[in-house]
């Protein structure tokens, strides 16, 4: 017989008020129960009966399913990984001790995984800063976004999945130009000479959006989508920024545009469908690009991202090089080490993957320490086609 367990939702229910930007006053008297109840239900003083996910679910339209979500699993999970990091190696922690503190109090389990979170940042920018030398900056500005972007494994939670709630929508508008076209925006192609050599441009006084006719279709599609991020999103991206704080405005800078282009990736390829997508087909990179319409790269970015709680895939990490090996982008969801001085490795065949345009070049790779990963690297290009530009040929590998 099942053993029937007290159900208790307390960070849950207080995130989902916050969320709705809702007092406790103000939840009480939509569901009916005093102020002092919804406190004790957020302490996980109380269990959330069945009677109260009734309420909860029809009064703010919610799935009962992903309310009564059991995150003891993941905590538990998460916990077990961080509590094997070597200064824990002296203290016995019994795997049911932390299945414990995960089920029963998922509020000291969330901040003891932030708190490691920042201790793990903190060890690496001091590693950073100690390789690169006396006089080195230490608030750099791409370091710190880096830094800022390899702490939420590149992927971001509440951006994600209001990103693919706006997909549904652009999908049933008939597309992301129709849906600009209902909002009063016109998409229009032109020359880049026109657009003073920009690939994207928003006249706002004509209300038009104006994009580069030389890109492709899946780059022109992209550019539709990173204009929707920057203005139906922006306060989503802004939200996900002023969880942390940061030396400079440059570095706010740059992560709203990375931010702006994650959005852009995950409104062209919506996190289940495209987490589906990519297990059914095994991972094949060119299948995913013709189902989504989107490039090499593009599809290689978002696989990276695939970290949603409950709904992991395979981790993959993503590097973008040029001939010489100069990096030009990162991005880790698979716990990759990436180094952060000196030149590039020579036994790694990214380096030797501008000999073979096109195809895609496999490896092992096994680390000092043990660790293995897959690599996958291939040529991309990048650029203004026609109008005597030149492409840019670099290797994207993951």
């Amino acid at each position: 017989m099942a053993e029937n367990r007290p159900l208790y939702l307390g960070p849950r229910l207080r995130r989902l008020r916050r969320e709705l930007g809702l007092t406790q006053q103000a939840m009480a008297d939509d569901l009916g129960i005093s102020p002092s109840y919804v406190a004790l239900l957020e302490r996980n003083q109380r269990p959330v009966t069945a009677d109260m996910l009734l309420r909860l679910a029809k009064t703010y339209r919610l799935d009962i399913a992903d309310i009564a979500n059991d995150e003891g699993e993941d905590y538990a999970r998460r916990l077990g990984d961080v509590l094997r990091d070597p200064i824990f190696a002296d203290i016995d922690l019994p795997a049911l001790e932390v299945a414990d503190l995960a089920t029963s109090f998922p509020g000291v389990s969330e901040a003891l995984l932030r708190l490691h979170h920042a201790y793990t940042r903190e060890q690496q920018a001091l590693a950073e800063q100690r390789a690169a030398g006396p006089g080195a900056d230490e608030n750099d500005p791409v370091r710190e976004a880096q830094r800022f972007l390899a702490g939420h494994r590149n992927y971001f939670h509440a951006l994600d999945t209001r990103a693919e709630e706006l997909a549904a929508e652009i999908g049933k508008a008939g597309g992301a130009v129709d849906w600009l076209g209902a909002k009063g925006v016109r998409v229009r192609y032109l020359p880049p000479d026109v657009l003073m050599e920009s690939l994207r441009r928003f006249d706002r006084h004509n209300q038009q959006l104006l994009i580069a006719d030389s890109l492709d279709e899946a780059s022109r599609a992209f550019q539709i989508a990173t204009h929707i991020a920057h203005t139906a999103l922006r306060g989503d991206i802004k939200q996900a920024l002023r969880e942390e704080s940061f030396s400079s405005r440059a570095t706010a800078t740059l992560l709203l545009r990375a931010l702006a282009g994650y959005s852009a990736a995950a409104l062209r390829m919506p996190y289940r469908q495209f987490a589906r997508a990519a297990e059914q087909r095994g991972y094949d990179i060119d299948a995913l690009c013709a189902l989504f319409g989107v490039s090499f790269e593009q599809a290689a970015h978002r696989l990276t991202t695939l970290q949603r709680p409950g709904e992991e895939r395979v981790g993959f990490f993503f590097i973008r090089v040029d001939e010489a090996g100069n990096v030009s982008k990162r991005l880790d969801g698979a716990g990759f080490p990436f180094a952060a001085h000196g030149g590039g490795c020579p036994l790694w065949s990214v380096h030797q993957v501008f000999r073979r345009p096109g195809e895609i070049v496999t490896q092992w790779l096994e680390l000092p320490g043990g660790e293995r990963f897959f690599s996958i690297a291939r040529t991309v290009t990048a650029g203004l086609r026609g109008y005597g530009r030149p492409r840019v040929v670099r290797a994207v590998a993951l």
